[in-house]
């Protein structure tokens, strides 16, 4: 993906469609997987759903790894560019870097903040915007003006200490789906992303993509 070569990321794994949930089409897929993206459409069955799910667990907790590199969206229409900042930020140990690599500097200075000062070190990091905007004008991402209203909406499922993490920068907190292995992680994220098909069957709007060793 342009955008995160731009910002430093060698291509030792790479981002590739898939293309169905049945175990024949995952096969399809390369492994091992690190990441999972899921890009779908925000609908009034799934806000309601997000506010539920919301509650629920600030009713009766969850165990959330400290690990979990977490961050918020304050910046209009960047869901894309939070979900590859998850994806990239919880596989560090995977992924390679140029030696000045922005990403890697955003990464390395904002581990240890807060999801709510993470999203205001993004909004003052001018590497990562600029080269978010000028990837989206060279068509490598839809990029509707900040202002516009987009009922499309990505995130990030990713395994932190074997477990399965939703990130999601809508939501306050990561939601945790269970237990996961490096084996089974693509199968595990996916059984995650068809529960949100289930929830709007009538819709089609739905696309994944793993992140892949090359």
């Amino acid at each position: 993906m342009l955008f995160l070569r731009q910002l430093g990321l060698l291509p030792t794994w790479q981002f590739g469609d898939v293309y169905g949930m049945d175990p024949e089409l995952l096969s399809m897929v390369p492994r091992p997987v690190c990441a999972v993206l899921l890009l779908f459409p925000v609908t009034e069955k799934y806000e309601s759903f997000r506010l539920e799910e919301e509650a629920k667990i600030k009713a009766q907790g969850q165990d959330v790894s400290p690990d979990v590199y977490f961050m918020k969206q304050t910046i209009g229409n960047a869901c894309g560019t939070i979900g590859l900042i998850h994806a990239v930020a919880n596989n560090q140990e995977h992924l390679e870097f140029e030696t000045d690599s922005p990403l890697k500097m955003f990464l390395v200075q904002s581990t240890k903040l807060s999801p709510e000062n993470k999203a205001t070190f993004l909004e003052k990091d001018e590497s990562i915007r600029v080269t978010h905007e000028s990837s989206a004008q060279e068509g490598q991402t839809e990029a509707p003006s900040l202002d516009e209203k987009v009922d499309l909406h990505f995130i990030a499922f990713v395994n932190v200490g074997g477990h399965l993490y939703e990130l999601d920068g809508r939501k306050p907190f990561p939601i945790a789906h269970g237990k996961t292995s490096e084996v089974r992680f693509l199968e595990d994220a996916t059984e995650v992303c068809k529960t949100f098909m289930a929830r709007d069957p009538q819709e089609l709007r739905f696309t994944v993509v793993a992140l892949s060793k090359a």
